[in-house]
């Protein structure tokens, strides 16, 4: 094996060792492009370089750069807009029956990247505004990479971020042009939390979420990591509550945690919550 393969497989298994995330063998070829900003920060020309400095001393800040180097934190408002639509006509007012006796809703955006998906849930709620009138909304977002929750929290996009994923109307709308860039609303923001973290690691916390986004997180794990991701959403969710995925995954060789929760792909609703069937329960009663 050569050197140069040798410095890819230690960069792969960085990444799997700090995120989960798989470099598969096919994906190796980014590697160089993805660093090329850490290889002129650190005055070196090639992965073999890089490597040696990791194998060297302190090197945690290094480390650290790289695997948020190699991170994808692609996104955008409002994608896969289909599936939008599914939350905004089956999902919330699913929720908005079922939470009506406490008017309160708990939202978990996992790998939510820069911050556009948590603003596009607080948007679809900011455009109901008699429907969520006296709801307490929390929107919790979380990522890996503290680079792009750095960014989610400065909430700050180019012209060329507002304009993906958002119509001239909601643009105006919701956000406002600054010096610096286009800044949402504060009453947008007021709902968000953002925080870094792993979906791996996420703890279930007392009170569980009625929807969570878990979408193109699920790609860059092997089957057991994936399975152990879905165990954490399972636990961090109601019974009753909704989970979506990215709109190209899916739930095979997953462990069944989960069920498709209509007939649009993404949408899903956790097994353990159902109903046993009536022979079931009879049978159980004897």
């Amino acid at each position: 094996m050569e050197v140069t393969q040798i410095s890819h497989r230690i960069i792969a298994d960085l990444l799997l060792e700090r995120t989960g995330q798989q470099l598969t063998a096919t994906r190796q070829w980014r590697i160089g492009s993805a660093l090329a900003g850490v290889f002129r920060e650190y005055g070196i020309d090639n992965v073999d370089q890089l490597v040696c400095m990791l194998g060297t001393g302190d090197c945690e800040e290094v480390s650290r750069k790289v695997v948020e180097a190699l991170l994808n934190n692609e996104t955008y408002f409002f994608r896969d807009r289909q599936l939008f639509q599914q939350l905004s006509e089956t999902v919330l007012p699913d929720l908005a029956a079922k939470r009506a006796g406490t008017r309160r809703l708990s939202i978990w955006s996992a790998g939510c990247s820069t911050g556009q998906e948590a603003l596009s849930l607080s948007m679809m709620f900011a455009d109901r505004p008699h429907m969520w009138r006296g709801w307490k909304i929390e929107i919790l977002g979380t990522d890996v990479s503290s680079h792009a929750i750095a960014a989610a929290r400065r909430a700050c996009y180019s012209q060329f971020e507002i304009q993906r994923g958002l119509g001239v109307a909601q643009m105006l709308r919701h956000f406002n042009e600054t010096p610096r860039g286009w800044e949402p609303d504060p009453a947008l923001l007021a709902p968000i939390c953002y925080r870094v973290g792993n979906v791996l690691d996420m703890q279930t916390r007392p009170e569980r979420f009625d929807l969570v986004l878990c979408r193109n997180v699920l790609l860059y794990f092997d089957g057991e990591t994936r399975r152990r991701a879905l165990g954490r959403v399972a636990d961090s969710l109601r019974d009753d509550g909704w989970l979506m995925l990215g709109a190209g995954e899916t739930m095979a060789g997953t462990g069944g945690r989960f069920e498709p929760a209509t007939d649009v792909q993404g949408l899903y609703r956790r097994v353990e919550a159902r109903a046993p069937a009536l022979g079931t329960r009879m049978a159980a009663a004897r």
